[in-house]
């Protein structure tokens, strides 16, 4: 399990995150909800290693990974699909998922055979450019990369922005196999409410930097909800 308490993160002198406080467990979704702004994307930045944070604590299985870098948040067990994707875009799909050993053994430098039977796509592509991918196919690919690293954390940052519907139905099949496997914690910074409804089991709601709201699905509805996400 992850666990975030107090976390804080300014840029310069503006002050992002505020006390942040965030559970994830393995073999659910934690689903973080907010209008833009409000510092979601910087709250996964700052777990992912990407922007260091001025204060708080991080724990991972019971041990702290305060204060680490990309690399060091990656070899934790903690995998970043960023908004935007960062597939390298003249590198074949192979060659982008391979990029995903940097943070492993050597003995580990392969890619799953699993890896492929939850994108398909990306084996009958694998030779092909990233750049030549449709964005529904990039996204396919950059979450691949990320499980390649065989993360205990899987932060996804608005998966289905700019997505074609079959696609986005497709990713939350995937995220529904990866919950079903227990070994993973999945954390989901989403804009569309209809999909972080159907997938959230923890419903977190950010305003200016902070946690507004907190409840598990089994104790909201979806009016309660929308209500706390709605501008």
């Amino acid at each position: 399990m992850l666990n975030i308490e107090n976390l804080t993160l300014k840029y310069g002198q503006s002050q992002i995150l505020n006390g942040v406080g965030l559970r994830a467990k393995a073999g659910e979704v934690t689903a973080v909800m907010g209008t833009n702004g409000v510092g979601k994307t910087s709250l996964l930045k700052a777990i992912a290693g990407r922007h260091p944070y001025a204060s708080g604590t991080m724990v991972l299985d019971g041990k702290p990974i305060s204060h680490l870098n990309a690399f060091d948040a990656a070899k934790a067990g903690i995998a970043y699909v960023p908004q935007g994707r960062e597939v390298f875009p003249m590198m074949t799909v192979v060659e982008n998922l391979q990029t995903g050993f940097a943070c492993l053994d050597k003995a580990d430098h392969l890619v799953p055979d699993h890896i492929y039977d939850l994108f398909p796509v990306l084996h009958e592509m694998s030779d092909r450019r990233g750049g030549d991918l449709s964005g529904g196919q990039q996204q396919q690919l950059a979450i691949a990369r990320a499980l390649i690293t065989r993360p205990k954390v899987l932060l996804l940052d608005e998966p289905t922005e700019g997505i074609q519907p079959n696609i986005i139905q497709q990713i939350g099949n995937v995220i529904r196999i990866l919950c079903e496997q227990g070994d993973m914690a999945i954390v989901l910074v989403e804009q569309f409410f209809d999909f972080a409804f159907d997938l959230g089991d923890d419903f977190t709601v950010m305003k200016r930097g902070e946690v507004a709201f907190n409840r598990r699905s089994d104790a909201l509805d979806r009016e309660t909800l929308y209500a706390q996400v709605a501008v």
